[in-house]
């Protein structure tokens, strides 16, 4: 488990909590696999990224951001398509989501090296689409902020597709049957029990019973 240097600890509050150096410690984070492609000879291949810094932005429009280095090879592919895919991270696919943190796509083929498949998309003209994943956005990039370690990519998700199994007969969308993964303090966690609804605290007694039930 990540744990904080001594030094990161600065002073002990008044009221007893530990006040700790400014730090990106927002947890738990979703665990994705961003995909991209670039449009030059070089970087071309279809590639992956794990990354855990992304989120929404906006719902109208569909506003998505994820946060690359630099350095990555991900982020040359990026800024020249103007394109990128978010696919959500399950259980099954967690061991590859970690290789693909630690490999870089300048090096491997991380969808050969993870027996994973690369769709197209048609949507995006460049940046590939996880088959495996359980849901993917198809994010076309609106703007660039350069921030420091980071350069920021807002994308406009222009499309979502998403494995039929995790539609009800209804149509309605059921993530809770993906078994996704979320990644806090440096460790990766599947998700707990149901604990609530947007809204339960101020539901009807006969609404949170329905809502709930089989849930908790």
């Amino acid at each position: 488990m990540a744990t904080l240097d001594r030094n990161d600890l600065e002073t002990l509050r008044p009221d007893g909590r530990i006040r700790l150096r400014p730090a990106a410690l927002l947890s738990p984070v979703p665990v994705v696999l961003v995909g991209c492609r670039g449009t030059t000879e070089a970087t071309a291949r279809p590639n992956l990224i794990a990354i855990a810094w992304t989120g929404t932005v906006c719902s109208d429009p569909p506003l998505v951001s994820v946060s690359i280095r630099k350095s990555r090879f991900s982020h040359l592919q990026v800024t020249e398509s103007g394109e990128f895919t978010v696919n959500l991270v399950d259980a099954s696919l967690l061991r590859a989501a970690d290789l693909c943190g630690v490999k870089s796509g300048r090096d491997v083929d991380k969808f050969a090296l993870c027996g994973l498949q690369a769709a197209d998309s048609d949507r995006l003209r460049h940046a590939p689409t996880l088959a495996e994943s359980p849901l993917t956005l198809e994010c076309r990039v609106r703007s660039v902020a350069e921030l420091g370690s980071h350069d920021q990519f807002l994308g406009e998700v222009v499309g979502v597709t998403v494995r039929p199994d995790l539609l009800g007969e209804d149509g309605r969308l059921s993530l809770d049957r993906a078994n996704l993964v979320g990644y806090l303090h440096g460790e990766y966690w599947s998700l707990g029990r149901c604990l609530g609804f947007f809204g339960f605290s101020v539901a009807a007694p006969a609404v949170l019973s329905r809502r709930m039930k089989g849930r908790g």
